[in-house]
C-alpha cells in the first residue's frame, strides 16, 4: 500500500507493506519490544539492502543486541550492521546531549553536519531511526525536545532522509504523547501508516510553544 507523503521518490519501508515517499519525518508509537521491532528491523533491513545509509540510535536495547538480533532475523544478511557504510550508531548521549544538555540548537548543527558529510560522494538515501526514551531522564534542556521534534519538519522535507521517532507509549505521559502527534505529521501505530490529523504546521506550533526557536 502506497501512502503519498510528499513528491519525493518513492521508498519502500520494509514493513506492513507499505511505500512512502522520501522526506519524511513519522513518529512510531508502541507498546512492545515486539510491536518496536516490527517496525525497525524491517526498515532497516529494506535500507540495507538497497544500499541506503541507516542511522540508528538505540536506547531500549545495546548495540551488540541489535546486531545479533539482526542476524537471527537475516542469517544472508547478518553483516550489515558490522558495515560502517552501511549503518551508523550513536548512544542516546552522544546524539542528543554529548556536552550534558540538550539543544534544539547543537541539534540542527549536527543534524546539517551529518548530512552534508553524507552526501559528499553523490546523493545517498537516510534511514534514521531513535529510541526516545532516553528523554524521561532529567536531562537540562530536554524540556526543549518537541520544540526539536516541529524543527524537524523544516530539516527533512526536500532530502532523501526519513526518520522514524519511536516513542513507547507505555512510558511518555498522554501529554508528551499529544504533543508528539502535534510535531510529526505522519504516525505508526499497531503498525499501520497513517496521516496525523492532530499534526501542526511547525511555523504555528513554533510560534505558541517556542517562540525562540521559530524560523524567522
Amino acid at each position: 500500500m502506497h501512502i503519498k507523503t510528499s513528491n519525493q521518490e518513492k521508498l519502500d519501508m520494509g514493513f506492513g507493506g507499505y511505500t512512502c515517499n522520501w522526506g519524511l519525518h513519522i513518529c512510531g508509537l508502541y507498546e512492545t519490544e515486539i510491536e518496536r521491532d516490527e517496525i525497525l528491523f524491517g526498515f532497516f533491513h529494506e535500507g540495507a539492502l538497497k544500499n541506503d545509509l541507516q542511522f540508528y540510535c538505540p536506547v531500549e536495547r545495546t548495540k551488540e543486541n541489535f546486531i545479533q538480533e539482526y542476524a537471527n532475523r537475516y542469517h544472508n544478511c547478518k553483516d550489515h550492521p558490522k558495515n560502517p557504510n552501511l549503518f551508523t550508531f550513536n548512544s542516546a548521549k552522544e546524539l542528543y546531549y554529548p556536552n550534558g544538555f540538550f539543544s534544539p540548537t547543537s541539534m540542527d548543527i549536527g543534524l546539517n553536519h551529518f548530512f552534508t558529510e553524507s552526501q559528499k560522494n553523490g546523493k545517498r538515501n537516510i534511514r534514521a531511526s531513535a529510541e526516545m526514551v532516553w528523554a524521561l531522564e532529567a536531562i537540562p534542556g530536554v524540556e526543549h525536545l518537541m520544540t526539536y521534534e516541529s524543527r524537524l519538519n523544516y530539516f527533512i522535507p526536500g532530502k532523501p532522509w526519513i526518520s522514524i521517532c519511536l516513542y513507547n507509549i507505555t512510558k511518555f505521559s498522554g501529554k508528551i504523547i499529544m504533543n508528539v502527534l502535534r510535531t510529526h505529521p505522519y504516525t505508526i501505530s499497531n503498525g499501520v501508516i497513517t496521516q496525523n490529523p492532530y499534526f501542526q504546521n511547525p511555523d504555528d506550533w513554533l510560534r505558541e510553544n517556542s517562540p525562540e526557536f521559530a524560523n524567522n
